[in-house]
């Protein structure tokens, strides 16, 4: 891939690492956006970021807060994976599929123990 994936191509791979998920685990997930943003925060180093309370920590007092936030950063994976429109896919689905395991409450830790970091 010669030229970066278009912002609609990108989206469309964001949205079918998604439709991947059972449907259960769609339909499980609560009060939480993703949104594709260009660029990470200045000097952090990242692909996604999940910020919110996972669902494994919240309680009846959980209300009337705002949504769990899911942010995959265009720039930084296309720079790495963006020769390869397969690569690409594939690491966009990962990086997805990541940030969800946090809104279930999966930590970095658990996720290298089973392989999927």
């Amino acid at each position: 891939m010669d030229e970066p994936a278009s912002e609609d191509e990108f989206e469309r791979c964001v949205e079918a690492a998604i439709e991947s998920l059972p449907g259960d685990l769609r339909t499980t997930m609560s009060n939480v956006e993703l949104v594709v943003e260009d660029e990470p925060p200045a000097g952090q180093p990242l692909l996604g970021l999940y910020q919110g309370i996972p669902l494994t920590r919240r309680s009846s007092w959980y209300s009337a807060v705002p949504p769990d936030k899911i942010t995959i950063y265009r720039g930084p994976l296309e720079r790495h994976y963006g020769r390869d429109p397969v690569t690409l896919e594939r690491q966009i689905r990962r990086v997805v599929l990541h940030e969800i395991a946090h809104h279930f409450g999966i930590s970095d830790e658990r996720l290298r123990e089973i392989d999927r970091y």
